[in-house]
């Protein structure tokens, strides 16, 4: 679960131009959306001071992207509460059995300055989706599904009513554990609870979309019970499609309905999320197979969502989302996104079939992963295949984070060096040319300056070269091994790196794997 306190989230959909990969790529099913900000719940107000509780605070925020990639922004208004005066729940603001912070306080700003805007009359999703319409710019809303952020905090102000008052309606009652405490749609009072903010949603507010993030946070029935939730979840999913489509006639234009699910189709569909199932009744235009918050997922199987839709891929959207972290595995320590993991997740993601990409955790301020300079970057120049491909990318070994009980995570590592073994990475369309180094990083270990290990790359010997600084780059890595990989043994999609270490090397371990390319100018 997210240490950061209170968490600030934000995701991108990445502009797409027609994938030029070759013939063994997939065609896009859909058209894209194009460059999307998801702006939380509580970035806005815990990152702003009072003064700028204001129309032109407000429209400032949307003005920033103004001009820039950026053609979408997806507003999140809830976690358990709402971030305005909702009619269905408590708003974050609210007194109760909650302890609430002072503005200044930790969290504070949040619940002071959302209460603040209501005190002057000011609904900001009402501002933000007038606003971005005015700058061209195309506003959804996405509605988090079962937040269970600080749970473990029995008094922590983002708690809801219905939440403390229902211990019985948690997944796992007298549960200790945050996955336990997550809402049950199991029970009809969870789900009917969620659908009455639904119908306010679309029946206060004008979005182009509705995003439900089922990925917020990924636990949604009853131990054992997830095959039922499958059915639940379906007759849910259907029940807001009708609402949308209502909306929609309201309206006078079309309102459509995405969702955030796990990476892996199967994986998802064992935890209730069945959206595969979802497309092909034709009650989605948009799927974020994405992981939780764990990891980045450098290995979303694009090809297995598409397979398995069949001819309803067509009228889908399909946008695989990356997250603030990369952990090599369950275990490991945690290092930020930066601007070329973040060109090797859309390189590789675009080639395996995406339509476009989804940046989830990545801030305007204080918390996102890359630089301020460097978010200035992804926005103006932004990241589709034609960029992502022509500056230097790293392809990272990470593993699923949200997985049904039982199932693999896929991880890779640690790898034992007295037995030696395999790494493999997608990394998208292959280089003609440039240089490709593998990354191995060891775990501190006896006689780590002196081991020594040989590398291969789908069967063809990889040269040592200088050791990379570690320096509070890699977690848990104590020595980071560098070899050239021949750029022309490479292959598009997956490529095998086989490691073992020399026989008079004292055993090691490798706890981080990743490989960067960069062209020639």
């Amino acid at each position: 679960m997210n240490a950061r306190y209170p968490v600030f989230v934000l995701a991108l959909f990445l502009s797409v131009l027609p994938r030029a990969f070759g013939a063994d790529a997939p065609a896009p099913a859909a058209a894209p959306l194009g460059l999307v900000i998801n702006e939380d719940n509580s970035h806005f107000f815990g990152t702003r001071p009072a003064e700028q509780m204001t129309t032109e605070g407000l429209n400032a925020f949307v003005d920033q992207y103004a001009g820039t990639k950026v053609n979408h922004l997806f507003l999140n208004p809830n976690a358990m509460r709402a971030s305005f005066r909702s009619g269905t729940r408590d708003a974050i603001w609210d007194e109760g059995t909650q302890t609430m912070p002072k503005a200044d306080e930790p969290g504070g700003l949040w619940p002071n300055n959302a209460r603040l805007l209501h005190e002057r009359g000011l609904d900001p999703y009402t501002v933000w989706i007038a606003r971005s319409r005015e700058k061209g710019i195309v506003p959804w809303l996405s509605m988090r599904m079962n937040d269970v952020h600080c749970v473990n905090e029995p008094k922590n102000f983002m708690h809801s009513s219905f939440w403390v008052s229902h211990p019985d309606f948690w997944r796992v009652p007298g549960g200790g554990g945050w996955t336990d405490r997550a809402l049950d749609y199991g029970r009809p009072e969870v789900r009917d609870h969620a659908m009455a903010f639904v119908r306010e949603l679309l029946d206060r507010y004008d979005p182009d979309g509705l995003e439900l993030d089922w990925m917020r946070f990924g636990w949604h029935f009853a131990p054992g019970k997830e095959a039922e939730g499958t059915e639940l979840l379906c007759t849910f999913m259907r029940e807001v499609r009708k609402l949308t489509k209502e909306a929609s006639t309201r309206r006078g234009h079309p309102i459509k309905l995405g969702a955030r699910v796990p990476a892996d189709p199967d994986d998802a569909r064992g935890l209730g999320m069945d959206g595969v199932r979802w497309a092909k009744e034709g009650l989605v235009d948009m799927l974020v197979p994405c992981p939780f918050w764990t990891s980045s997922d450098f290995d979303i199987p694009l090809e297995k969502w598409r397979t398995q839709m069949g001819e309803a891929v067509r009228g889908v959207v399909l946008a695989p989302g990356l997250e603030f972290n990369i952990r090599a595995w369950p275990g490991g320590g945690a290092l930020a996104n930066d601007l070329e993991s973040v060109r090797g997740f859309a390189a590789a993601a675009y080639y395996r079939g995406a339509d476009q990409i989804y940046l989830f955790n990545f801030m305007d301020s204080e918390t996102i992963p890359v630089s301020q300079s460097d978010y200035r970057v992804l926005l103006e120049q932004g990241m589709g295949p034609d960029i992502v491909t022509k500056l230097p990318r790293r392809h990272v070994a990470t593993f699923h984070d949200t997985v049904p009980i039982g199932a693999s995570n896929g991880a890779q590592l640690p790898l034992d060096m007295a037995v030696g073994g395999t790494v493999r990475l997608n990394i998208g369309p292959a280089p003609e040319k440039g240089k490709a180094v593998l990354l191995v990083g060891l775990a501190a270990h006896d006689g780590l300056d002196k081991a020594l290990l040989n590398v291969a790359v789908n069967g063809q010997a990889c040269a040592p070269t200088a050791d990379a600084d570690t320096s509070a780059k890699y977690p848990g890595v104590a020595r980071a091994l560098q070899f050239d990989c021949p750029v022309a043994t490479l292959k598009s999609g997956y490529n095998d790196f086989a490691v073992k270490q020399s026989a008079d090397t004292p055993a090691q371990q490798v706890v981080w794997a990743e490989l960067r390319i960069v062209l020639d100018n």
